[in-house]
Parts: structure tokens; sequence; C-alpha cells
């Protein structure tokens, strides 16, 4: 017999118990299906990850200060001020892995026009601020060297702080507008960054040159630096943070016994971290979901030998009329292919859904691999045809003679 034959012999045999072969299907469909969506939703997962530590910047390092002690009571790092500004230049300028460093000081303010007013932060920073974090101007400019230098009164804009007080088609350019009652010019409004990795919104945020900061809104420590410093590394950020903690320790005259009085956090470990977590719970949860497919198999099995059963006396006049076993395996073989394929498109076209309706009510994207895809219809054929192997050669090593007494 033929390959085409063989499959319309199994599609007519399939046809007469249409509601047991749509029933035998179930565990495909849910097998694939849940493989399908629980992998395109853990990608879309991974990818917001990825996405929003991008927004933060590449090879990005944050240098805290140390830790401070009174009374008994430990604070963590960045409670007591040991980093200087002579230490800034000197990340700047003699750590060859690093690409650039800049101050970032911040400030709870009240931003008001004269008709608005928002709460909000201001970051009192440089230039190269912008430069770390890959954070574009979309009107207007940003902070310039002079601005730092001068101590000029201009402020750049977050995309929501603009919209909160210009509203959303009013330009901020040029405004004056006042933070902590010091007036300031809007010199531009920065491009939409969204949320952080921590869920906050980093469009709301006001950004002033660094020296302005300290002498109009935040004042205190002249001499240190009272919040972090952001470093961009060249190309390896775990050489670029040897070089910084070597050159700080040389600065600040630490014993080699002693602990580092600052520290030095490299977040694309925190990224790799999270993702790694992200692709174990997607495997993990991938996993549980292809036993789907093995109990989907043992039913299309089990309905198989069923089948054999019924058909007993329909085999042996086969046979009597000049089929082969191998022409009966092959057969039997064929009708549990066609029930794992069809159950595994099936399946596919209700996992894209499924994973599609799960995203949009999570607030995530969702991405799909066609390979994925090609690899659930795969093993669910290979369990169909795994699992129908014992049926299809039961029903070949039928006695004819037998098979033609069967009642």
């Amino acid at each position: 017999m033929s390959v085409l034959e063989i499959l319309r012999v199994a599609l007519r045999a399939l046809g007469r118990n249409k509601m047991r072969s749509a029933l035998t299907m179930l565990g495909i469909v849910i097998g694939v299906g849940a493989v399908i969506a629980m992998v395109a939703i853990g990608d879309g997962a991974r990818a917001r990850v990825e996405q929003a530590f991008a927004s933060m910047g590449s090879n990005l390092l944050v240098l805290l200060p140390g830790s401070s002690a009174a009374g008994g009571a430990m604070g963590g790092f960045g409670t007591q001020p040991t980093v200087t500004w002579e230490d800034l230049r000197a990340i700047q300028t003699e750590a060859p892995a690093v690409r650039w460093a800049a101050p970032e000081l911040r400030s709870p303010v009240q931003v008001m026009t004269e008709e608005q007013n928002w709460a909000t932060l201001a970051y009192g920073t440089t230039p190269e601020f912008f430069q770390i974090r890959g954070w574009p101007v979309a009107r207007g400019i940003g902070l310039t060297a002079s601005d730092v230098d001068g101590g000029a009164k201009v402020v750049v804009l977050g995309q929501t702080v603009a919209e909160k007080l210009f509203g959303t088609s009013g330009d901020p350019v040029g405004q004056v507008l006042r933070v902590k009652n010091v007036p300031f010019t809007v010199a531009g409004v920065l491009a939409r960054k969204g949320q952080s990795s921590f869920g906050q919104d980093q469009d709301d945020a006001v950004f002033i040159p660094v020296t302005t900061l300290q002498q109009k809104v935040q004042g205190g420590l002249k001499n240190v630096i009272a919040g972090a410093v952001l470093v961009s590394a060249t190309d390896d950020s775990a050489r670029a943070m040897r070089q910084i903690r070597d050159l700080l320790r040389d600065r600040h005259r630490l014993q080699p016994e002693a602990d580092d009085d600052f520290s030095i956090r490299d977040l694309s470990e925190i990224a790799t971290a999270q993702q790694e977590g992200t692709r174990t719970l997607t495997l993990l949860l991938a996993a549980i979901a292809a036993v789907s497919l093995v109990v989907g198999g043992i039913g299309i099995m089990n309905i198989m030998l069923v089948s054999v059963t019924e058909r007993t006396r329909e085999i042996g006049i086969r046979m009597a009329v000049g089929a082969t076993p191998r022409d009966i395996r092959l057969q039997f073989l064929a009708e549990a292919l066609v029930l794992a394929l069809a159950g595994g498109v099936l399946g596919a076209g209700g996992g894209v859904a499924a994973a599609s309706r799960l995203a949009a009510s999570f607030g995530w994207q969702v991405l799909y691999r066609p390979g994925v895809v090609l690899l659930a219809l795969g093993f669910s054929g290979a369990v169909g045809v795994g699992f129908g192997l014992y049926p299809a050669h039961r029903a070949a090593r039928l006695d004819p003679i037998q098979a033609l007494r069967f009642e």
C-alpha cells in the first residue's frame, strides 16, 4: 500500500469515531498548548528583564559610599560619605577600563509652574550621566559641561514631569519653573524611558547640574559626594570594578586587612541572575507541561488498543485479501500519528492564544519562537508514534484465521 492510501484508510477509521478521536487528542492538545504558552511567557518575561536593565545603561557599575556606625546602630552602604570629588576625577582619568563616570545626587523636590505643581526627584549630575544611561533628549538640549562649571539654573525634564506640568501637547523648552522656589529654565525634555526593573517610573524626575543642586537645592557637604557614582565600563565590567577598587583603596589608604569603605555593584550580574532564574522557572514549567504530552500519549495507546480489539475481524479480512503485517502496522501507526499531530496543531493554536491572554493580563510581552513550536509539534508526533508502536505491533501479529473467527 502507498503512503497516501494508508493515510486515507487511517483517516476513514478515525472518522468513524469522531468523539473518541477528539477526546483522545485532548491530552496532546493540552500538553502542546501548555508547553508553547509557558515558554512564550517565560521568554517574554526574560526579555522584559533584559529591556529593564538595558534601560539603566550598558556595563553599568554603581559606586556607593561606605556604611555608618553610631551608638551601636549600623547603617548600610551609602549612609557614610567616603567618596570625594577627587576620587571621582581619579576614576575618570586613572582607570583605563572606565568609559564614563558621573555623580548621581538625589533630592525630593516640589516643582511648580504658574498653574501646576508636582512632587518628584531632582537628580544632580553631569552630561556623562545621560551617556551612561543611554538616555537621549527628545526636545531641546541636555545638560552641558558649561552648565555644570557655571552652576547654571537649567533643568532637563523627564516625560512624566513634562506632561504633569505642561500637558501632553505643551512645549516646556524655554519655560520657567521653580524647584524649591528657585527659578529654573527648562533646557530640554528627555525621551521616554519607562519603568526600571524595580518598578520605578524613570521618567518621573528632573535633572539639574550637580553644582546647582548642591548650591541651590541640597546643600550639605561640598568635598564629598552625598550620593552614588554611576560608572560605564569600556567592555569588561569586572576589570573596571577591580581598577576602581584598587584605586580607591590606595587613595583612602586602607590596609590590606581592612574592609572597603565603599561598595561597587555590578548591575549586569543582577540582570544575569534574574535572567537565569526566569530561564530555570520557564524550563521547569515547560517540563511539567510536557508531562501532559506523555499522558496524552498513554491515552492514544489505550484507545488504539481498544481499537485493535474492536477491529480484530476487520484486520482478519484485510489480511485474508492480501494485506501484509507491515500494512497493518503502518495503518495503526498512521492513525496514532494523525491523532498526535492533529492534537499538536490544535494545541499550538491554543497555546499561542492562551499566552497572549495571560500576557495581556499581566502586562507582559510575549515572544514566540518558531523553533519551540516546531519542537513541540515534533515531540507530539514522536509521542504518537512511540505510544502507537505497541498497538500497531499487536495488530500486525494477529493470526488471520483467529481474527476472522473473532466476534
